[in-house]
């Protein structure tokens, strides 16, 4: 079942004195999690209007309606931050990583079922799926060489491996 709501960052620290966080992202850029009114806070999603936001050294700094001061802004210090899946539009063929765990993971070639994305892994060069529950684990690069369809609706993958893999 798709989340509702979907973690955007977590506030890491105050930024100068006027009430601006420090957001370290967990989005594809810092510009992404800037471009939304509206975030939510905490595991209530409570809602809070973003007054102003910008990037700074690769983190968003965001200051919300009614923080006005340090010790307002530090209040949500180590909160997380979520956006809302309605207030997105993703490009046809874009998928968001939380929706991938617990795909099952299918062997194009054999039809077998090799177990389900356990954990989606995000190192620099491209992210890479953690497929556990079958015979064995594996580790799969999300490449197009190796991951021939994702079908999120269907609940599957479908991928191509190769020896050593």
């Amino acid at each position: 079942m798709k989340q509702e709501f979907l973690e955007a960052g977590k506030i890491t620290n105050t930024h100068g004195i006027m009430g601006e966080v420090r957001v370290e992202p967990w989005a594809d850029s810092p510009e992404f999690v800037c471009r939304f009114p509206v975030l939510y806070v905490g595991p209530t999603h409570w809602p809070i209007e973003v007054e102003r936001a910008r990037v700074h050294k690769n983190m968003a700094i965001i200051k919300f309606n009614g923080i006005t001061d340090m010790n307002g802004a530090l209040a949500m210090k180590n909160q997380i931050l979520y956006i809302a899946r309605k207030d997105v539009q993703l490009p046809e063929g874009h998928f968001f990583l939380a929706d991938l765990t617990g795909l099952e993971v299918q062997d194009a070639d054999s039809g077998e079922v090799l177990g389900t994305i356990a954990e989606v892994l995000t190192p620099p060069a491209n992210n890479v799926y953690v497929v556990k529950g079958g015979k064995r684990e594996f580790m799969i690069p999300a490449v197009p060489e190796f991951v021939l369809e994702t079908n999120v609706d269907g609940g599957y993958i479908r991928v191509h491996l190769i020896e050593g893999l």
